[in-house]
């Protein structure tokens, strides 16, 4: 599945300041009974988002204006720990979420990401403290450049952070693994060739060499 660029996002911030939001959190095992691999947005967040009955829960922040329109998500310590359900990623992505932003990630959580556009943005937690206390209703308008690998807070304030440069080639191109293996076909080639000389063993097939 192709996956939009990522370069500079500008757009709506909230705040789930919750430490340990595992990937059951993100989304229930129910919510990943589909098929296909896009449409997962209803489910994020399911057991906190909607009452028993089924209708929406007005406390929660994703269900109120202006967050519904989210795009950037703070959380607190160790988000998407838990399984390694790619769909609590898929969900994220089509509710709209392009970055989270939280002190750690799980470690399979944060592969993930990069494999399906999403951007994990790891802060120092008092960062993410000071970033999240800024946010209102009023005042929720965050931008990430990726491209300088700066974050701009809804009053100006800039925040550096790093992502490896191969998963922020891949974020800013849209690339999937597939994709970022094709681009580099010329220089495979070339090792192969030149390591086929090296080790020509290696590349004998039914008696044939490569």
């Amino acid at each position: 599945m192709s996956m939009k660029p990522f370069v500079v996002e500008t757009g709506v911030a909230a705040a789930l300041m919750r430490n340990n939001i595992d990937t059951d959190q993100i989304t229930p095992g129910h919510t990943g009974m589909k098929v296909q691999k896009t449409g997962f947005g209803e489910g994020l967040f399911f057991n906190w988002r909607y009452l028993p009955g089924g209708g929406e829960n007005p406390d929660f922040i994703l269900n109120r204006p202006p967050f519904r329109e989210t795009r950037f998500l703070l959380a607190g310590t160790n988000f998407g720990c838990g399984s390694s359900r790619e769909f609590a990623v898929w969900a994220l992505r089509d509710f709209g979420i392009r970055a989270v932003i939280a002190p750690s990630f799980g470690a399979i959580f944060t592969s993930n990401c990069y494999m399906n556009g999403v951007a994990p943005i790891a802060l120092p937690e008092d960062a993410v403290s000071t970033l999240a206390a800024e946010i209102t209703p009023e005042a929720c308008i965050m931008t990430v450049d990726l491209s300088r690998q700066v974050i701009r807070s809804p009053s100006g304030r800039e925040y550096g952070f790093h992502i490896p440069d191969l998963q922020r080639e891949r974020l800013l191109e849209g690339l999937d693994a597939i994709d970022a293996t094709r681009k580099r076909e010329p220089q495979i080639a070339a090792f192969q060739a030149a390591d086929a000389v090296r080790r020509p063993w290696v590349y004998k097939v039914e008696g044939r060499t490569a």
